[in-house]
């Protein structure tokens, strides 16, 4: 029998040339492009390389061309040495970009290549023009001049609610106020009880007509809008249809999958996310009127939420103008304020949750404002204090009790730091909240009929 002819010959031959094909793809990944490829060197000079490290991608149009060869200290600046497939084209009017690859500050070399018509660059030359958008330093800078000035903020808010409060500041002030304003609150609470219990027989009447809408019928009309929706999917299941080809095609849903994916990541997770629509009125005692508010609340974690809310104001939207006017020969300034009652109000905030603190700002009925709300008793009660409108400083402070699952007391006062008591008032009202948990129970009871 021949050598060549034996088991243990073709056994060792199949084992050395796995591990020459091994060798050789390990040599390509390790090396970068210039092992297995033509490639050219070209190097340029930043003020700044943080972030970058030696053998990190080097890409072009978002894929990869080649990898960082070297890193080294030029005078005051970096100077970064790259090695490119010869695919890239480099030109004289390529240019570089430092762009970041996430939140930890790594980042990579992004190459814009130059005009088709051009030569391209000399291999070892340098790439003129460099592009740095920044870093994530520069980021953390911004957010420790914020933490200083929450840190200011804080401060103040101790001197006005420790001991006699702080009549020297605007907050301690107010703080006092409130505390006022809560001896006040008493009063009117035993004076009015008729009144509250009147906005409790509405908030009972108001569910009332929540469960007429949702009569059998209405039920049965849903019924049978899910029998049709699982017609519809059947056939898109079945690939019929333009829309059902679309779906079941391989590379579609590989791109549907891949933007759900970024989407979910991006508002922390569909299966983490809360929504809930919330109506309240409040009945102002010092003008008699009542004003309500209907809001939609979006939270995709715990740490943070969005708010988005239209108000109805019965004392109307006030917006002030100012003109010259020339009489005889002078000019006066004249100041006009115009009060529209047809118009409503909008809210749209941002909040983070601190444990028991959340702090807010954005869009406040209608002007940039801020607030901030303590929580107690596990989370049923609140107490909360926003200001906006600071160049005619207009505040709100009230506590909010949640009693029952979706009902909700809430009490305070309107405008407190308005002179005009036909604008400034306290207020008492009630309001229901309805989340997305709500609608599941509800969907459930649907699918079950």
């Amino acid at each position: 029998m021949s050598l060549f002819n034996t088991p243990e010959f073709k056994v060792g031959a199949l084992v050395i040339a796995v591990s020459t094909l091994i060798a050789t793809m390990s040599l390509k990944v390790a090396e970068g492009p210039g092992i297995l490829s033509g490639e050219h060197t070209y190097w340029f000079a930043i003020n700044d390389a943080g972030g970058l490290v030696k053998n990190s991608a080097v890409k072009m149009a978002g894929i990869k061309v080649g990898v960082i060869d070297d890193i080294e200290l030029s005078g005051s600046k970096a100077k970064v040495k790259i090695r490119v497939k010869d695919t890239a084209r480099v030109t004289p009017s390529s240019q570089v970009e430092l762009k970041a690859d996430g939140i930890l500050g790594d980042r990579h070399v992004e190459l814009t290549p130059g005009p088709a018509q051009e030569e391209i660059l000399a291999d070892g030359a340098e790439i003129q023009t460099t592009l740095d958008r920044g870093n994530m330093g520069d980021v953390l800078a911004e957010v420790s001049k914020l933490t200083k000035s929450l840190n200011q903020l804080a401060t103040t808010f101790n001197k006005a609610a420790m001991g006699d409060g702080d009549p020297t500041t605007p907050i301690g002030r107010i703080v006092l106020n409130l505390e006022k304003l809560s001896q006040d609150l008493t009063q009117i609470t035993g004076r009015n009880r008729e009144k509250l219990s009147e906005i409790v027989d509405m908030v009972h009447s108001l569910s009332r007509n929540l469960n007429t809408y949702v009569s059998p019928q209405t039920l049965a009309r849903l019924d049978q809008t899910v029998k049709n929706i699982e017609e519809v999917t059947d056939k898109i299941n079945r690939g019929e249809g333009t829309l059902g080809r679309l779906i079941n095609d391989e590379q579609t849903v590989q791109e549907l999958n891949s933007a759900i994916t970024n989407v979910n990541k991006f508002l922390g997770g569909a299966d983490k996310m809360e929504t809930s629509i919330d109506f309240h009125s409040e009945y102002l005692t010092n003008v008699s009127l009542t004003k309500s508010y209907l809001g939609v609340k979006i939270q995709p974690g715990l740490d943070r939420y969005y708010e988005i809310a239209v108000i109805d104001d019965p004392r109307g939207v006030v917006k002030s103008e100012r003109e010259e006017k020339t009489t005889g020969g002078s000019t006066n300034i004249v100041d006009t304020t115009t009060t529209y009652k047809n118009k409503v109000k909008f809210t749209a905030l941002f909040a983070k949750n601190f444990y028991d603190f959340t702090i807010k700002g954005g869009l406040i009925e209608n002007s940039g404002g801020v607030g901030v709300d303590y929580h107690l008793f596990d989370r049923k009660l609140r107490f909360s204090v926003e200001m906006f409108n600071f160049s005619n400083l207009y505040m709100r402070a009230f506590v909010r009790y949640n009693f029952f699952k979706g009902v909700y007391l809430i009490a305070g006062g309107d405008n407190l730091t308005e002179s005009n008591h036909d604008r400034a008032s306290a207020f008492i009202g009630g309001g229901i909240f309805i989340t997305n948990d709500d609608l599941k129970l509800l969907a459930s009871k649907v699918s079950i009929r």
